[in-house]
């Protein structure tokens, strides 16, 4: 009887919830605990990891830092497994420990480590945060403070515990072995963007505190102006590769194969909190030159178990194509498959054309991209997309594989608000809270999906990097022939993000000079912060309150049909620019000119 009462409410609770708009919720209930399940058993996991390594031996490889231990545990658990592949080199778990290994006492030997336990120097990375990294004060590990003796040769003093190394690679086995060495020997490591020159890169050393730099060869070229300020700085200077050399660079590559690769004692590395910082990534900048994002030994721990929540497993081969220099490829790439235990396929550069034989070839089932990267291979693929940032203190995951989503926000997880394309609300923060702004515009609809919106500020993202018109204005008002400069970002049929433009006006009596413009850009900016488009102008529009009208000259775009001033578009292939004709736009549209 009480069943027979009970049916017809249960009848009309479908009426009910649609009533009370809870339907489009509900309806991904199941989804949802299946991901806080998954979230769980891997929060479970790690846990019991880090435990493990807590109460190691301090003189064994695993009592050390979460890459350490993670590494080593791997090269005894699956050592015969493959972790990398890098072109026609294949590596090993128990390889790669090996090849850390040596690294790791190469950057020891230039910490003056004697090899045995207490011996040569305090130890431990974790001998005192200091936070002296982001405003360039030196480490407690350091010591009282007294000089250091200086090393012959490169006019340095030798590196002490939590010294800041440094690495200006590209995506090559070498970073990896060289981060993995940093790690272990109780060094931080500062992931440098390699784009980055004159001005910038100087900014990004000092700001860190870097006592040392790792370049790859293939950059000296392109750095020899920058190197008189780099020896100034006093920074030990390593080449990673054995081509002949300025004075002042040593190889490393050499000093680490001339190195044992037995295991290094773990208490080297151990930090004494797990707050601490472990390691510095480089932000694009959105409020001008790129900033020192401290990385703590949590949240490198966390990102092992970032293919985990994606449902990878350790049979997974994971094609990564993006910049170790990023978050994206270094913590949750290579730590996210260090996690699993998986293999990746790393490659120094994406390529369409290569793509597909690569997968074939390696067996890939995980692709790992940012950006427009899935448009350069297929219109609607079916992606789980996730949503974070390198500083930040939320991700999101869209473990349903709703098409077009970032993630979610169930009701099952921590309150969270979220803007609308109109502006941002919070309804509920009360005098004294505290909240974090990415500077994103994420769209919550009414089944809870988020979809990235768009940049907020004075930014715009090219490339699947966040662009500062600050950063851009300031390098182009450098040049003697112009008055003022406004940049802002425009949209491009067929290309995600959007591409910067400057309107440019002109200081009398000159007149524009494109060579020295375009030197100007390439000298000072990274690639996917130079302007694609210019706009020359009489003067520029500005608002009621005399600020720079940048939504609007973003709508007028770049047709040259449709506005009088001059235009030009820049030559990559060519290293100029050159003016936008009707045929060059059509070319644009067309998809047969590149920027």
């Amino acid at each position: 009887m009480a069943a027979l009462l009970l049916l017809p409410l249960l009848l009309l609770l479908p009426l009910l919830l649609l009533k009370l708009r809870l339907w489009p919720q509900l309806r991904w209930l199941a989804a949802d605990l299946a991901f806080s399940v998954r979230a769980l058993r891997c929060k479970r996991a790690l846990r019991a990891r880090a435990l493990a390594a807590a109460a190691a031996d301090p003189e064994g490889p695993e009592g050390g830092c979460s890459l350490a231990w993670r590494l080593a545990q791997l090269a005894r658990q699956r050592p015969a497994h493959t972790f990398l592949i890098h072109g026609a080199q294949r590596f090993s778990y128990a390889e790669a420990e090996r090849q850390s290994n040596r690294a790791a006492r190469a950057f020891l030997r230039a910490r003056g480590w004697d090899g045995g336990p207490g011996g040569g120097d305090s130890g431990a990375g974790g001998a005192g945060e200091g936070e002296r990294a982001v405003h360039g004060v030196r480490d407690a590990a350091a010591g009282s403070g007294a000089a250091r003796p200086v090393r012959e040769g490169d006019g340095a003093a030798p590196l002490a515990p939590g010294d800041i190394v440094a690495l200006l690679l590209p995506a090559c086995p070498e970073f990896l072995w060289l981060w993995f060495g940093l790690a272990k020997a109780g060094l931080r490591v500062a992931f440098v963007p390699t784009a980055l020159r004159r001005g910038p890169l100087l900014h990004c050393l000092r700001s860190c505190g870097a006592r040392a730099l790792v370049l790859a060869p293939e950059f000296l070229e392109s750095l020899e102006p920058d190197l008189p300020a780099l020896r100034a700085m006093g920074l030990h200077l390593w080449a990673a590769g054995s081509e002949t050399h300025p004075a002042g660079i040593t190889d490393f590559l050499a000093e680490a194969s001339a190195e044992v690769d037995g295991p290094v004692p773990g208490y080297l590395s151990a930090p004494q909190n797990i707050m601490d910082t472990c390691l510095y990534i480089f932000t694009s900048g959105t409020t001008g030159l790129p900033k020192a994002a401290r990385i703590s030994h949590l949240k490198v721990l966390q990102c092992q178990g970032f293919y985990q929540l994606c449902g990878a497993h350790q049979e997974d081969v994971i094609y990564l194509a993006l910049p170790l220099y990023h978050m994206s490829g270094s913590l949750l790439g290579i730590v996210g498959c260090l996690g699993i235990g998986a293999t990746v396929v790393l490659k120094s550069k994406f390529s369409a054309g290569q793509f597909w034989e690569d997968c074939q070839q390696h067996g890939v089932t995980v692709f790992q991209y940012i950006g427009e990267l899935c448009r350069y291979l297929v219109n609607q693929p079916p992606v789980l997309e996730t949503y974070g940032l390198t500083e930040g203190n939320v991700a999101t995951f869209n473990y349903t594989g709703q098409q077009g989503a970032v993630g979610r926000a169930s009701w099952l997880y921590k309150g969270s608000r979220f803007g609308t394309p109109r502006g941002s609300v919070w309804p509920h923060l009360q005098p004294g809270d505290v909240f974090f702004n990415t500077g994103d515009l994420l769209v919550c609809d009414d089944q809870g999906f988020l979809r990235f919106h768009d940049r907020t500020g004075d930014t715009f993202r090219w490339k699947g990097e966040n662009v500062a018109t600050t950063e851009v204005a300031e390098a182009l008002e450098a040049l003697d022939f112009l008055q003022e400069v406004n940049v802002y970002g425009v949209t491009v049929p067929g290309h995600e993000g959007r591409a910067g433009m400057a309107a440019l006006v002109l200081r009398p009596p000159h007149s524009l000079d494109l060579v020295q413009l375009y030197v100007r850009v390439s000298e000072n900016l990274p690639p996917y912060a130079r302007p694609r488009f210019l706009r020359l102008q009489e003067s520029l529009a500005t608002t009621e309150t005399f600020k720079q009208q940048k939504v609007r000259m973003a709508k007028e775009g770049f047709d040259p049909s449709a506005l009088s001033d001059p235009l030009y578009i820049l030559d990559q292939a060519g290293g100029a620019y050159l003016p936008l004709t009707p045929a060059r736009y059509s070319a644009l549209l067309a998809g047969d000119l590149r920027i």
